[in-house]
């Protein structure tokens, strides 16, 4: 159960940051406040999987997918291109997270 919230936390954290580009600095009321209610319920929901797993672990999962969904949705929404080795990155970051995930005795199986 707190792998989903994990994931849902991750979800609410990457509207939360494509809400902020498009919040254009925060002068457009809509997104703005989309980013605030967002933003609050990936904490939230970040809260409650600390209950169950290391705060290392969380957050690294938390982060790391994150940080790729929000790669993703900068390519598909905004155009934004990476190069070879933003990829590879973010190839070794999901890497890690498998590996924690798999093989690590702080993480629940």
């Amino acid at each position: 159960m707190s792998y989903l919230v994990l994931i849902l936390a991750v979800v609410a954290e990457t509207i939360g940051t494509t809400a902020l580009q498009a919040s254009q600095q925060f002068t457009r009321p809509l997104p703005s406040a989309l980013v605030v209610v967002a933003y609050g319920t990936a904490f939230y929901l970040l809260g409650l999987v600390l209950r169950d797993l290391p705060v290392g672990v969380a957050y690294a999962m938390w982060s790391g997918l994150g940080i790729v969904m929000i790669a993703v949705i900068g390519r598909v929404i905004f155009g934004q291109r990476l190069d070879l080795p933003a990829i590879l990155g973010m190839g070794m970051i999901l890497g890690g997270i498998l590996v924690i995930h798999l093989f690590s005795a702080s993480s629940p199986h």
